[in-house]
């Protein structure tokens, strides 16, 4: 029962998002792949804003939004330390969201990694200033793939550094 409640939770959001658009019943079978994919972009989104407000963060981002254009959204604590990765990371990276959080970005650095590059956003996380970057990172199968990163300091109501996010992308 369970199941049939979150189904319709699910697919009330996502009229209200979709504005009235529709699929053909006979289209089902293509369209439930896609329809888990926004249950789980909802549900990650939901989660990041829950963070958001907890965490008091000043700025404000449209998460579900970067979800739909499959951006995978990592965030840091002011350590750098993952403390939540989506879902979707899995399919950019080989890692779930659960082997993610608790480690460093550098999880996904290696040995063509350019250090110029690294060198680069350390200054920019040094000097809390939002930054764009294309690097070279690693799958967990050791497969190598470009990886867009925007990511923002994020500050809460004193104005501390709290969080690091970031918006990712295969390039």
């Amino acid at each position: 029962m369970s199941d049939l409640e979150s189904y319709d939770n699910a697919l009330e959001k996502l009229a209200k998002i979709a504005e009235g658009n529709t699929m053909p019943l006979h289209s089902w079978d293509f369209y439930a792949a896609h329809f888990d994919n926004l249950k789980v972009s909802l549900s990650d989104a939901e989660r990041l804003q829950e963070f958001a407000q907890t965490n008091r963060w000043l700025g404000n981002w449209n998460f579900y939004e970067a979800l739909q254009q499959e951006k995978t959204i990592v965030v840091t604590d002011a350590q750098l330390t993952i403390v939540f990765a989506s879902k979707n990371i899995l399919k950019m990276t080989g890692f779930s969201s659960e082997e993610v959080v608790g480690n460093s970005p550098k999880m996904f650095q290696g040995e063509a990694t350019s250090k110029e590059d690294l060198k680069e956003i350390k200054t920019f996380i040094n000097s809390q200033k939002p930054f764009e970057k294309t690097i070279l990172n690693y799958k967990k199968n050791g497969e190598t793939y470009d990886c867009k990163i925007q990511a923002f300091p994020v500050f809460n109501s004193k104005k501390q550094l709290v969080n690091f996010v970031a918006f990712e992308k295969v390039a």
